[in-house]
């Protein structure tokens, strides 16, 4: 005997109409995309198929069951049809009828943005199949593993994790470590996607998402390739875009573990950035129209075994060094740091110093001092790496001089911000 809920029966009627309309809707959304796609179940199929899930979690849970197995019935006649008349089966409507089942069930219980938004997902995962079977089709193994590693590392790895110092002098704390490395780690995996989606754009997009990933990878391939293409005059743009970047990519590293760092980093960073776009627009300006070759960058997967370990050890060393250059020297330990931890990774220092700053080890204002310091030194460290690659000397000497501008009214900015503190007053109004 199926249980039937009594109160079904006193329901009033608006909140009832509503989940009627909603999952309804959810099936119509769903079934009009099936449709289109000149599949036997459509848009009355899928919005029956809903309204029965609402109306049996009205009616009792007990009908819910009951309700499934008609509905997996109902999956056995469908394919049975299709193998009958095409030998062919219908896995993806058969799945998404069970999903839209179980949305509408839910939709009976109460929820609304659950159904809707997974009806709109579910929708689009349907009407992306030419493009989802080209992306999957074109993915190299590397990036599939680069895929699993972030999810290991995000999902399984930092939820058993302990979040408390294991050492008596409070140096290092494994889940700090772990957060930062997943948000570099998912930073670079975003990005690189973007590279490879939009690589025929030419170098110029590829200098700005590489900037995001690495500014000295991405300095050190950029020169490579304009050298060998011939398009050298194009290296001072393309060096400033990976720098523009770099900025903005510490920004929100510091911004995200301190939103107070944004006192420290806002107008140095936002100067700087401005400074190297105008250099970038008279540059455009005065170059010939020779357009910049399509093919991709050869950058290897962000995230891979190798560099994970890298920059979690890179990490609690930055961690750890200022800490304890921190303890004995005061501010001017954890900012000598950020010059020294700059010239390798100003991403993993940024990282480290906001960790510190979370913790009260140092205030929101150094920990963005730090982010501006390793970003001052991830630009410089670009020229020698353009000047051993670079023949062309009218171009070298043009790069410096810019980039050298570029730093020298950042340290002017951090200068007078910090004597008239504009950007604390900016933040407050």
């Amino acid at each position: 005997m199926i249980g039937i809920n009594d109160e079904f029966l006193h329901y009033p009627a608006a909140p009832t109409a509503l989940k009627m309309a909603v999952s309804v809707g959810i099936g119509m959304l769903v079934g009009m995309e099936r449709k289109w796609s000149h599949k036997e179940a459509g848009i009355r199929t899928f919005s029956i198929v809903a309204l029965l899930g609402m109306l049996s979690s009205l009616i009792g849970q007990d009908l819910i069951i009951t309700s499934m197995i008609g509905v997996f019935i109902l999956v056995i006649a469908l394919n049975t049809r299709s193998l009958i008349a095409d030998e062919s089966l219908e896995i993806t409507t058969s799945a998404a009828l069970i999903v839209n089942y179980l949305l509408g069930v839910l939709v009976g219980l109460g929820h609304i943005f659950t159904p809707v938004a997974g009806s709109i997902v579910m929708t689009m995962l349907l009407a992306w199949k030419t493009e989802l079977n080209r992306f999957a089709g074109g993915l190299l193994p590397s990036e599939i593993r680069s895929a699993i590693l972030l999810g290991l590392i995000g999902f399984v790895i930092y939820p058993i994790l302990p979040n408390v110092y294991i050492d008596p002098w409070s140096l290092f704390n494994p889940s700090d470590a772990w957060v930062s490395i997943i948000a570099i780690a998912g930073i670079g995996f975003v990005n690189y996607v973007f590279l490879r989606i939009f690589s025929t754009s030419g170098l110029y997009l590829g200098a700005i998402f590489g900037g995001l990933v690495n500014s000295s990878a991405t300095v050190a391939e950029m020169s490579t390739r304009v050298q060998a293409t011939g398009l050298t005059s194009k290296m001072t743009t393309l060096c400033l875009l990976t720098t523009i970047a770099m900025f903005a990519r510490n920004l929100l590293i510091a911004t995200l573990f301190v939103p107070l760092s944004l006192t420290a980093t806002l107008m140095p960073l936002l100067a700087m950035s401005l400074v190297a776009a105008l250099f970038i627009v008279r540059d455009k300006v005065l170059q010939s129209k020779t357009q910049a070759p399509s093919a991709p960058l050869e950058l290897d997967s962000p995230i891979s075994l190798k560099k994970v370990l890298w920059f979690g050890i890179l990490f609690i060393l930055i961690q750890v060094c200022g800490t304890l250059l921190t303890k004995f020297f005061g501010s001017g330990g954890i900012l000598a740091t950020g010059i020294i931890g700059g010239l390798v990774s100003s991403a993993s220092t940024t990282a480290a110093a906001a960790t510190m700053a979370m913790h009260g080890k140092i205030s929101a204002s150094l920990a963005g001092s730090v982010a501006i310091i390793s970003s001052l030194a991830s630009a410089v460290v670009s020229l020698p790496i353009v000047w051993k690659t670079i023949k062309d000397k009218a171009v070298v000497k043009k790069l410096t001089i810019e980039l050298l501008l570029v730093v020298t009214v950042g340290i002017a900015v951090v200068v007078v911000d910090r004597v008239f503190q504009f950007s604390e007053l900016l933040l407050r109004h």
